[in-house]
């Protein structure tokens, strides 16, 4: 005698829709989230760059330009792919999907292989404050220095974790799990990367751009 097969869970939505509408108030709940988080560090970096303009614009062209801008078309081209993958699952085309994020991933790998070098010559310049730092200059210019390891190494990681994701978008196309009528997860992690997107967009002239 056999036992019976258990049953399933109900779905907690009436529909599709109504689920699609959940996943993505959860998504912008947390770039909410991420928005204020942010936005405290853009806020302390505005009020001391007030304090110490001189400062702050020394610190600043002691950065690699050339790095913060090729950064920046990388990202912004990462998003267009991001964006075209989206387009792709709509009609399902999951071959296109595949293509694009993987585009997606690899240039964010590029991104993140630019910022370690960009570390690494600042190590060697010793720019560096707490760790290595012996830079000649204005003494608030290590303050300009430590809010932008603070602020980029958090990208950084929010890069790390939008890879890794894209890499889960991967695995389940490979798996056939994704379609045009199953393309929540791809709306949902476009969402998240287009945020990273946008908060390396207000990095860059913060921190490259004074006063270029």
């Amino acid at each position: 005698m056999t036992s019976a097969e258990p049953a399933s869970a109900p779905s907690p939505y009436s529909d599709a829709a109504q689920r699609d509408v959940a996943n993505h108030l959860g998504m912008w709940t947390l770039i909410a989230t991420e928005i204020l988080f942010f936005g405290g560090l853009f806020l302390a970096y505005c009020v001391y760059r007030g304090a110490y303009p001189a400062a702050f614009s020394a610190g600043s062209h002691r950065l690699d330009f050339w790095s913060g801008t090729v950064n920046t078309a990388v990202l912004l081209t990462s998003s267009l792919f991001m964006a075209l993958g989206d387009a792709m699952i709509r009609v399902g085309r999951r071959r296109g999907l595949q293509v694009c994020v993987t585009l997606t991933a690899g240039l964010g790998v590029l991104f993140l292989a630019i910022k370690f070098s960009e570390y690494r010559e600042m190590y060697a310049e010793h720019l560096v404050p707490g760790i290595r730092y012996g830079a000649a200059g204005p003494p608030q210019m290590q303050l300009f220095l430590f809010l932008y390891f603070v602020m980029t190494a958090l990208h950084a990681v929010h890069m790390l974790v939008g890879i890794g994701l894209l890499g889960w978008l991967l695995t389940l196309n490979r798996r056939g799990r994704l379609s045009r009528d199953r393309r929540a997860p791809v709306s949902m992690v476009g969402l998240y990367w287009h945020f990273v997107d946008c908060v390396w967009v207000f990095l860059y002239p913060l921190l490259y751009l004074i006063p270029r």
